[in-house]
């Protein structure tokens, strides 16, 4: 009995434990199925990048007895996005608990195309509850749970596949910038409502211009460009966003999805609305100037409580240290660097002033039955405000009534209950006045009088007095809680309002810091605006009230008048 033990010890041992040996069969690894992914971003095209990825899987698992069974393939997936989020990733988790899904490991071409930061940690526990093995070119064969080198190692190809997209996001956006700063280069995307996209040449780079990459670039687009020069103009003549677009929707001037639906796919194409009338007013290419970096994306987590689900992109404004411009003019301009300067100091004045400032915007036309001729043009002399219309049934009136004033008002003193003016007698006087103005014996002297009342020869003189105005207002606030402070008020209570006196103070003065220079008209500019006034005496006749509504418009006539009209002026 001790010479069979001696014999083989194990075989007498599993005899009497009953353990039954089998011999290991090598088998090969069998059938598998494949995942890759391409993003978007890639040089490549998707069905060259899907080749080699499985080329490099086939090479791998191939020797070992490994075929490619089902195949899985993420386009235009970023690796930053979990697999739960991915198509074809989340197909391939979902086959799993299939128990008939035909194999029993999964290859990849790339590990670093697939898993970025912690998402193995997050994958590979999944497949081991299942019964899949996972292969990775990069570990040189199957991953082991088992051996913390494997777990170390995909670790840092996750984390070299972070740095990786980081160091090409920085590549990429240092080129664009320096393209943009040196080059004035248009880098894509919708043109601004104004401008349309033109063939510009060769592309500048050799081996694109040899593939037949052509060079976009900027040019006007005459009849929206008309509308952007006319959204500064009434911007600056006082009318707030909302009034400009009520305006230009009464019109019938076609909102920029309307006009262009090809480039404005995720837009209604519904009308003007206040919003799209401010991302005009806040572009700064319409200066001709190329801008880049003015929004950015910005990865946040998807859900807060749940950090595995991944990060979702979000455009917000850049801070300004990341928006670069061109050093020369890079397009043809459509509002002048000036005016959109002031455009800018005028909206930051009204965002210190709060709501109280927005309430004081001019309110845009309504639609109404009939037309006003004065509408907007007269104001009452006590009270300053603008005169509404009041139709009555022997005539029309413009009527401004002292009830309406704010309770303490100091002009309810010298205000009548109702200043009332008639239309029909103003019309015949402001006819008679002007046509004595533009007659031809009389255009050269009012050319005279017109470029004589530029006072200090100055053609917008009421923007800086309206900024230097607000400075004193401002100061002489801090003065009264400065004195109120003093005279034992708890300065607690005068936060809110120093602070909005602070903020109005600051305003005023960037707006008069960067005012433009003044400038003159001269005679022949006054002609020129004449002219383009067309036949006066033929408006004047003219019996359609349409006609003469344009030509005050035209002259921009306006009335201070309390129960007779004074005279109007230009």
């Amino acid at each position: 009995m001790t010479a069979e033990i001696n014999r083989d010890p194990w075989a007498t041992l599993d005899d009497l434990l009953g353990v039954e040996v089998v011999e290991t069969v090598d088998a090969g690894i069998g059938p598998v199925a494949f995942y890759g992914r391409c993003s978007t971003e890639d040089n490549q095209d998707p069905e060259t990048s899907h080749g080699w990825q499985l080329g490099n899987a086939r090479k791998f698992i191939e020797p070992l007895g490994g075929t490619v069974a089902a195949d899985f393939f993420d386009i235009g997936q970023s690796r930053s996005v979990p697999w739960e989020r991915r198509a074809e990733a989340s197909r391939l988790l979902a086959a799993l608990k299939d128990p008939n899904r035909g194999w029993d490991a999964v290859v990849v071409g790339e590990g670093t195309r697939c898993w970025f930061g912690n998402q193995f940690s997050l994958i590979a526990p999944r497949f081991a509850a299942y019964g899949v093995d996972l292969w990775v070119p990069e570990l040189g064969g199957k991953f082991d749970a088992r051996n913390p080198s494997h777990k170390m190692l995909m670790s840092v190809l996750g984390g070299m596949s972070e740095s990786e997209r980081q160091h090409v996001q920085a590549r990429v956006r240092a080129a664009m910038d320096s393209q943009v700063i040196n080059e004035g280069r248009h880098q894509g995307g919708r043109a601004p409502y104004g401008y349309t996209v033109m063939d510009g040449g060769p592309h500048p780079n050799p081996r694109k211009a040899a593939e037949g990459y052509r060079l976009r670039v900027l040019a006007i687009d005459e009849p929206s460009a008309k509308v952007v020069r006319r959204i500064f103009a009434e911007y600056l003549s006082g009318m707030g966003d909302r009034a400009i677009a009520n305006g230009l929707n009464l019109d019938g001037i076609p909102c920029p999805s309307a006009r262009r639906p090809d480039q404005n796919r995720h837009r209604l194409a519904d009308g003007w609305q206040g919003s799209t009338v401010r991302a005009i007013l806040d572009n700064p290419r319409y200066t001709g100037y190329a801008i880049f970096g003015r929004w950015t994306k910005h990865e946040t987590l998807l859900d807060p409580e749940d950090v595995a689900a991944g990060h979702v992109v979000r455009f917000r404004r850049s801070e300004p240290d990341r928006v670069v411009r061109s050093r020369t003019q890079a397009h043809p301009e459509i509002i002048s660097v000036e005016d959109f300067t002031e455009a800018q100091l005028l909206r930051r004045t009204k965002a210190a002033g709060g709501l109280r400032t927005a309430r004081k915007t001019e309110r845009g036309r309504r639609p109404t039955k009939r037309t006003y001729l004065f509408r907007g043009r007269i104001r009452c002399a006590t009270c300053g405000r603008k005169m509404e219309g009041s139709p009555r049934a022997h005539g029309m009136y413009y009527r401004c009534p002292a009830r309406t004033l704010a309770p303490g008002s100091a002009a309810l003193a010298d205000h009548p209950p109702t200043v009332y003016l008639r239309e029909d007698p103003l019309v015949e006087a402001v006819n008679g006045w002007l046509g004595r103005l533009f007659a031809q014996e009389n255009v050269d002297q009012t050319v005279a009088e017109l470029v004589a009342s530029q006072e200090g020869g100055r053609t917008r003189p009421s923007g800086r007095e309206a900024a230097k105005d607000r400075l004193d207002a401002a100061e002489a606030k801090l003065r009264r809680f400065q004195a109120a402070i003093e005279a034992g008020v708890d300065p607690a209570a005068l936060v809110e309002a120093i602070n909005e006196a602070q903020s109005q103070r600051a305003a005023a003065r960037a707006e008069l810091d960067n005012a433009p220079t003044p400038n003159t008209i001269s005679d022949a500019e006054v002609y020129a605006m004449i002219d383009s006034l067309g036949d006066v005496a033929e408006a004047l006749a003219n019996p359609k009230r349409e006609s003469l509504e344009n030509l005050y418009a035209a002259v921009d006539l306006q009335f201070t008048t309390n129960t007779k009209p004074a005279r109007p002026t230009l």
